[in-house]
């Protein structure tokens, strides 16, 4: 059963993220993490597609390679369009990146999971400050400040 679920998992890596719908969303996510879909709900919402959560025991496995710095790791992994999107990133700030395509950004992070991020409402909970971190063959920068 393992030898199994290892090739189907190889299997998903391989495949571009174009192969699993024309359009879709793929997320993958910590198994069962309720936050990830409280996030993919609303990226679903305002981008008017299917979303397609992957619950991925060896998600550090497909963060490396989509080229995820580990440091900027969180609960989920999104692609959108061929880019990369990592934990609780604002919508906006996913739409600004898409439509700019900024040159040698391959995606975006937010690292760990604070509070008052999409996805990370907390009802009665001060939102916490945190930035969103372009990465890709031309290093890392500060994308946007929330």
């Amino acid at each position: 059963m393992n030898s199994t679920r290892y090739f189907l998992a190889a299997l998903a890596l391989s495949l571009p993220a174009s192969a699993v719908a024309a359009d879709a969303i793929l997320v993958h996510r910590d198994p069962g993490c309720g936050c990830c879909g409280e996030w993919a709900k609303q990226v679903k919402a305002q981008f008017g597609r299917a979303v397609r959560i992957v619950d991925d025991a060896n998600r550090p496995a497909f963060m490396k390679a989509r080229q995820v710095p580990a440091d900027l790791a969180s609960c989920h992994t999104a692609i959108i369009d061929g880019m990369t999107f990592e934990g609780h990133v604002p919508i906006a700030d996913m739409k600004r990146a898409l439509a700019t395509r900024p040159k040698g950004v391959t995606g975006l992070a937010v690292a760990g999971m604070p509070l008052g991020s999409p996805g990370m409402d907390m009802p009665g909970m001060q939102a916490q400050r945190y930035d969103v971190f372009a990465f890709g063959p031309s290093g890392r920068k500060v994308f946007a400040r929330h």
